[in-house]
């Protein structure tokens, strides 16, 4: 007997669904293979028919000792992963009329089965939720823990269940299982504001704040230098918390991709803060940028919508940074393989951080640098211009001293207050750029953009012309320091660009300064 069910495979970030066909018949000779499992199955999925036979005896029905095709449709698409366990054993029970198969070609099923039948979650259940409900299925049947998380897809029965029992007593009719109802937008609004981190905790750095400040109102990228324990990593950390909230399609979006690389918690609904990727500087360009044999998600996708923070940049791999100078440009990543062509969405804020010489303590205050002639030039090498001049802010940080840190009388502005600054700011980008695709800040407009959107006045034009002679700016550079400026008169309310506003921005450039590293 022919059965069909339906799972899904994830490719990218979305999911395309997979029609599992098992065929029950013909006797098998005795020592002969009985089991026939074809469709491009990668190991994890041939290695289930142990687990489906273990499962399927355990639960108290027989595993047939007919001859079982079972077929993973489209053929020529490569089925990776163990989560085809359930939709198979389901589909098997069916064939072999153990089990009454009715509504079986109505739900998506996927689930890892256990020896003793019990289901382990699975990787990008939101996606495949999407998929069931653009196939228009009456729901989904995956296992409890990942049930949260597909609820998140309104319009679909999510059927959460804990072992194979449950879903073959669900199909057969015998067993009521009440649909997950989620309300998105309820948790999503009481989420949105729960970091464990404030600006408030922070003393002194004002010029800092500012920094970030800027960066935050116009998605500027920023990177951080100054000696060991000046607060780079602390500031980098609470960066997060003065951005704007979240959209309910940015935290979909972040979620699908979380969803799909496996690092969503169990029992967990939207991502509902924007996320913060802090990679150790031994990574590799692929952990960083994706990709890999089955590819997957890099740490510049997972900060999607969020920040990723490199910390000490000098120490990273050069081929490493020079991967992320593309994803910077383009805000997505496009991992090419012979077969298959994925787009993974990379649009977040770089944030680095670095000790302004080896020893650390050039341009410091009190201490002296111990570093010999050429170092300090030789070590700021290590960071290739053309990545340089894709980061807008370039900060000082200078250690906060012993009275500042000390001081109890008077608590620093927390970040509720600037994050309502930044979103007045970004409304006002909003409403700019509401009639171009894909730009939501400054940060984002085009070369051809800056241009038209950030006009200088007579003033402005011989400051800026003169900083350009005196510091040798690039011209990408130029462009960057017209949008921070744009963004200073966004965060004023003012709709030009004045001259106040661009020299803070000129200000912002210190490593194309001349004679910074001697």
């Amino acid at each position: 007997m022919l059965i069909k069910s339906y799972s899904a495979a994830v490719y990218g970030v979305d999911a395309k669904t997979i029609t599992v066909e098992v065929n029950a018949g013909g006797t098998v000779a005795a020592g002969k293979i009985n089991y026939f499992l074809v469709g491009l199955p990668d190991n994890a999925v041939k290695e289930g028919y142990q687990r489906i036979e273990a499962a399927i005896k355990n639960i108290g029905y027989q595993f047939p000792r007919l001859k079982l095709v079972v077929n993973l449709a489209p053929a020529d698409l490569r089925k990776e992963g163990s989560a085809y366990d359930l939709p198979i054993a389901l589909a098997i029970l069916a064939a072999t009329k153990q089990i009454n198969g009715a509504i079986l070609d109505q739900y998506m099923i996927m689930g890892e089965l256990s020896l003793d039948g019990s289901l382990r979650p699975i990787k990008g259940a939101l996606p495949i939720g999407i998929q069931a409900r653009k196939e228009k299925f009456k729901g989904i049947i995956i296992p409890s823990v990942n049930a949260k998380e597909a609820a998140i897809v309104n319009q679909m029965d999510v059927i959460g269940v804990d072992n194979l029992q449950e879903a073959v007593e669900f199909i057969n009719g015998t067993r009521q299982i009440e649909p997950l109802f989620f309300d998105t937008r309820e948790e999503f609004a009481y989420q949105q504001t729960l970091y464990d981190r404030d600006f408030s905790d922070v003393r002194g750095q004002q010029n800092i704040k500012r920094a970030l400040e800027i960066a935050a109102a116009g998605g500027h990228n920023v990177i951080l230098i100054g000696p060991p324990g000046a607060g780079k990593t602390m500031l980098a950390q609470r960066l997060p918390t003065i951005l704007p909230p979240l959209t309910l399609h940015e935290s979909l979006e972040t979620t699908k991709i979380h969803s799909v690389a496996g690092i969503l918690p169990g029992n967990s609904g939207l991502v509902s803060i924007r996320p913060f990727r802090s990679p150790h500087h031994t990574i590799s360009d692929v952990a960083l940028v994706g990709g890999g044999s089955n590819p997957a998600p890099g740490e510049i996708s997972l900060a999607h919508n969020g920040v990723l923070f490199l910390d000490e940049l000098p120490e990273f791999k050069r081929t490493v940074l020079e991967v992320l100078r593309q994803p910077m440009e383009d805000r997505k990543v496009t991992i090419s393989r012979a077969k298959v062509s994925l787009d993974y969405p990379a649009n977040f804020m770089l944030i680095a951080s670095m000790n302004p010489c080896p020893c650390g303590f050039y341009n410091h205050p009190d201490k002296d640098c111990v570093c010999g002639p050429g170092i300090v030039k030789k070590y700021l090498a290590k960071i290739s211009g053309p990545l340089l001049d894709r980061i807008d802010l370039h900060v000082e940080v200078t250690p906060v001293s012993s009275d500042e840190l000390m001081e109890t009388s008077k608590s620093s502005e927390n970040s509720q207050h600037i994050r309502e600054r930044v979103q007045i700011a970004r409304e006002r980008q909003e409403i700019r750029y509401k009639d171009m695709k894909d730009v939501h800040s400054n940060a984002q407009i085009s070369s051809s953009m800056v241009r038209d959107l950030c006009s200088i006045n007579q003033a402005g034009a011989v400051l800026l012309k003169t900083a350009m002679e005196r510091l040798q700016l690039s011209a990408r550079a130029y462009d960057r320091i017209l949008k921070v400026a744009r963004t200073i008169a966004d965060l004023s309310a003012s709709d030009d660009i004045k001259i106040e506003h661009l020299a803070e921005a000129i200000h912002f450039r210190s490593l194309d300064r001349e004679g910074w590293a001697g």
